[in-house]
This record gives structure tokens, C-alpha cells and sequence, in this order.
């Protein structure tokens, strides 16, 4: 058969097709895709701007909007770390993006001044977790004061040491954190190692490799991998824990490396960190297990439980976990709930100021209401795009008399939150999108005025020696600066 003849016989083949039939079959079955492409917009957007863009692609696109929506447009983040952290799958329908509410509301104990209970109620309904009294909090500047007293408390371990970091870098103080968590091991403490798997990345060798080969038992929070394919970088752990038998701890915002060594650079990270004792261990270790269950599915008995109170411990905490799954938004909630209890004043330190349209809100009534709402930023940022972002939103609250102002070099990594002098929150948590909503957090909340006046009268100094950002300032950036800040600042969710 020649191939005139193979022509003429697919003409008609061609021919004889049901076209009619076909092109409804098609336009049926994208009626249906679109309708529940379109209704599962409806479901689960929270924006009725971002749903009703999705609903109309999905409906006037054929088949490419329906299929645009299930690649682009559908959150899988809760599901993922819902399946991480509890190894089930994700609820559906109704729960697939909330968080959960503590099932019962922890109570404000009685001996809390009454200045307190306001902050102290909201996270109690958030996180069901007590407030515990009794225990002692450390201020540790930058890493010449940390890392010493983390090495020396590792170095007196009898028991158990956990350490998660979600940098762990291979250099001068990593190798000393490494010697120490080998040299306790040797004792005969049992070690345990959680390090995030993207932030490992940050530094080469990856302190993995190395901590496996000091014979260190370690785990990656969901380490990117192409078989079977997981190349998030959302879900991150951005915790950071020591934990040293049932004596002490530490928590806040440094990771384990040289950047937070500044007194011999002026290139060095500013931070604050942060040693625990008292019975607030036992809730920093449950966090811990949690997290090391997921990564590594090995389930650790805890040693901290019913803790004494100190003899010396004025300070009544409670710990806020943060994250895309259960926890999601409690953080958020707990400042917004802060900030519109505050009376008097709000200090923010933060390095990555970024904050949702309701968070915005809470900070511009605050202001409008007379309190005093101070924000020290970073001058030098070291994500510049970051920075740029920032400056597009700034307006918004110096219009309405909240002070800005940024900190002088180094490059300041500090996230403190105080209101009014006695209630205080530090940790992990930055204010933007991708702390608050992608990452896994961990927030310290401290009610007592005891640690929060002296931590205040030192965010206040610094206060005075930051430069103030002004309204005239901001509206005086030229047209090409205006632009790159406003679009960086179109990926405020994704930053």
C-alpha cells in the first residue's frame, strides 16, 4: 500500500468520526473538572480575591484552568506537615486548613498579677499548655556569650543532651559543638541531634556526614531528596533547643556557628539567646520529642517531667509551638492578642518584618489608641530583597505614628516582642509569611515583670541608638527604588 493510499484511508477514518460527540464528551468533561476545580477554590480560599480569581480561570480556561489550579493554586503545605508530625493523613473537607484550638484552655493560675491575665488567656486557649512558674531566665549576648555556656553545660552532662539547630555549620564553633557532643557521648550520655535539612545546606561539609561520623545519632527534618521525590523548601524546623539532663536549657534565635561571633567582626549576626532552668524544661522537651519522632521515628521517654519550681525563680513561662500543622497561626495569634491588650508601650525586634494585613491592623489600632509602638529593624539585612519589601509596607504604619527605626551594624538577628514592661515574648519566630506559616516555630512567653523590666530598659537603649525612619523619608524614594521595593514586595507570602 503506497502512502496516497495510507492518506486517503485516514481521511477517512477522519471523516467518519462523531465530531459532535466528541466536542461535547470534551465540553462536558470540562464542565465538571472546572465545577470541582472551582468549588474546591471556593472551600478553601481564604482571600475572597485570590478564590475568585481561580474560580473564573478554572470556568473560562478549558481544561488549562482546572489543571493550573491543581499544580499551582492548591495549599499542600498542611497536609505534608500534618503527615510528617503525625504520620496520618491530613483531615479533609472542612479541616483541611485550620489549626486546632487547644481542647481545653489552660488556667490562668491564681497568683498572676491581674496586668498579666489578659496576655495569659489568649495563649492558654491557643496552646493548652500551663504557665509554669518557678524558673530562671539568662540573657547570653551574641555567640561569645552562648556558645561558652551551651559548651560548658554540655560538657557537665550526665544524662542526655538534645540539640536542634536549624544551622549547623562546619567551622570553628561547629567543630567545638561537635568535640563536646562526642566527648559526652564517650561518657556515656545519650546524645541526640536534629538538624533541618535544608538548613544543613547552608554549610560544607554538611554537619550531617560529620556528626554521623563521630558516631553521633542524628536526624534530618525533611531533608530534600529526588527518590522519592521531596524538594520542598517550606516545612522547615526552625527551632532551636539545647537541652541538658533536666538542669537547663537554652532557646531563641541563634544557630550553632561562627556568624554569631561579633566581637572580632563588624561583619558578624547580633543575637540574643536565652538559658532556661525550672520546670518550663519539661515543655521544651516536648516540643523536642515531638519533632525528633518525626524526623527520625524513634520515640524518646521524657526525663524532665514535674519539674520543681527554682528556689530563685521569679519567672512564670510557657512555651507557643508554631507550624503548619496543628499549631498553625498560634503565634500570630498570641501577639495580635498582645498587642491589643497593650496599654502603655510595644517593642518589636525583629530582623524579618514582613507582617500580614491583620497584623498590620492590630499595630496601627495599638497606635491609634496611644500606645507607644516602637519597631527596630535591621539597617543592614542580609536578604536585601527582604529589606526592600519591607520598605514598601512601612508607610502604612508610619502614618499612623508607630515609630520605625533601624539598628546600627552588625547585622542584627534579635526577635524580641515586649509589651508594657512585664510580658515578654523570644525565640525563632520571625514576622513574615514564611515563619509564621511555613516554617515550625518555637516562641517563649514570659509573665513576669522581674525579667521583662531589665530586658526592656536594654531594648529601650538600643532604641535610642537607632537611626528613626521617617514618613517623608519613605515617600522620598525615587521612582526605579518605589518599583523594585514594590515588586519584591508582591512576594510577601513566599519570602
Amino acid at each position: 500500500m503506497d502512502f496516497s493510499s495510507i492518506t486517503a484511508e485516514w481521511s477517512r477514518l477522519l471523516d467518519d468520526l462523531p465530531w459532535e460527540w466528541l466536542l461535547a464528551l470534551l465540553a462536558g468533561l470540562h464542565l465538571v473538572i472546572a465545577l470541582l476545580a472551582a468549588g474546591h477554590a471556593l472551600l478553601y480560599k481564604r482571600d475572597p480575591r485570590s478564590a475568585l480569581s481561580w474560580v473564573a480561570l478554572c470556568l473560562l480556561f478549558p481544561l488549562a484552568g482546572p489543571i493550573l489550579y491543581y499544580l499551582f493554586g492548591i495549599n499542600r503545605i498542611r497536609s505534608q506537615a500534618h503527615r510528617l508530625t503525625t504520620h496520618k493523613p491530613a483531615p479533609r473537607l472542612v479541616g483541611h486548613e485550620r489549626g486546632s484550638m487547644g481542647h481545653t484552655a489552660a488556667a490562668v493560675p491564681a497568683g498572676l498579677a491581674m496586668e498579666m491575665r489578659p496576655f495569659a488567656q489568649v495563649s492558654g486557649r491557643l496552646t493548652s499548655r500551663p504557665i509554669l512558674g518557678g524558673n530562671r531566665l539568662d540573657v547570653l549576648h551574641n555567640g561569645e556569650q552562648a556558645y561558652p555556656a551551651m559548651l560548658a553545660a554540655i560538657a557537665g552532662a550526665r544524662r542526655r543532651v538534645l540539640l536542634a539547630s536549624y544551622l549547623f555549620e562546619f567551622d570553628m564553633t561547629g567543630k567545638q559543638f561537635v568535640a563536646a557532643l562526642s566527648a559526652a557521648r564517650e561518657r556515656g550520655v545519650e546524645v541526640r541531634v536534629l538538624i533541618d535539612g535544608v538548613g544543613e545546606l547552608y554549610s560544607w561539609p554538611r554537619i550531617g556526614r560529620v556528626l554521623r561520623k563521630a558516631g553521633l545519632p542524628m536526624a534530618r527534618f525533611l531533608p530534600p531528596r529526588l527518590f522519592p521525590p521531596s524538594l520542598s523548601i517550606n516545612l522547615r524546623n526552625h527551632r532551636k533547643i539545647l537541652l541538658v539532663d533536666d538542669q537547663e536549657g537554652f532557646t531563641g534565635g541563634m544557630n550553632v556557628g561562627d556568624r554569631h561571633l561579633v566581637e572580632a567582626s563588624r561583619q558578624g549576626t547580633s543575637d540574643l539567646h536565652f538559658r532556661v532552668r525550672g520546670p518550663i524544661l519539661a515543655q521544651l522537651e516536648e516540643i523536642f520529642i515531638n519533632d525528633w519522632t518525626a524526623a527520625s521515628d524513634e520515640r524518646l521517654s521524657p526525663i524532665c517531667l514535674d519539674l520543681p519550681p527554682l528556689p530563685d525563680g521569679d519567672v512564670c513561662c510557657r512555651c507557643i509551638s508554631d507550624g503548619p500543622n496543628d499549631d498553625l497561626d498560634k503565634i500570630a495569634l498570641t501577639l495580635m492578642g498582645a498587642i491589643s491588650a497593650a496599654r502603655e508601650e510595644i517593642l518589636i525586634i525583629n530582623p524579618y518584618f514582613l507582617p500580614s494585613r491583620e497584623m498590620i491592623a492590630s499595630l496601627q489600632s495599638a497606635a491609634l489608641r496611644g500606645v507607644k509602638v516602637c519597631i527596630l529593624l535591621p539597617s543592614n539585612n542580609n536578604l536585601p530583597f527582604i529589606h526592600w519589601a519591607t520598605r514598601n509596607l512601612l508607610w502604612e504604619l508610619l502614618l499612623y505614628d508607630v515609630e520605625i527605626r533601624y539598628q546600627p551594624p552588625p547585622f542584627a538577628h534579635t526577635k524580641l516582642f515586649l509589651v508594657d514592661r512585664h510580658y515578654v515574648q523570644l525565640g525563632s519566630a520571625n514576622l513574615d509569611a514564611r515563619s509564621l506559616r511555613l516554617n515550625f516555630e518555637l516562641n517563649l512567653e514570659s509573665f513576669s515583670a522581674g525579667f521583662a523590666v531589665p530586658l526592656a530598659e536594654e531594648a529601650w537603649r538600643l532604641y535610642q541608638q537607632s537611626t528613626p525612619v521617617t514618613l517623608d523619608e519613605v515617600d522620598s524614594r525615587p521612582l526605579p527604588v518605589r518599583l523594585r521595593d514594590a515588586f519584591f514586595w508582591l512576594f510577601l507570602p513566599y519570602l
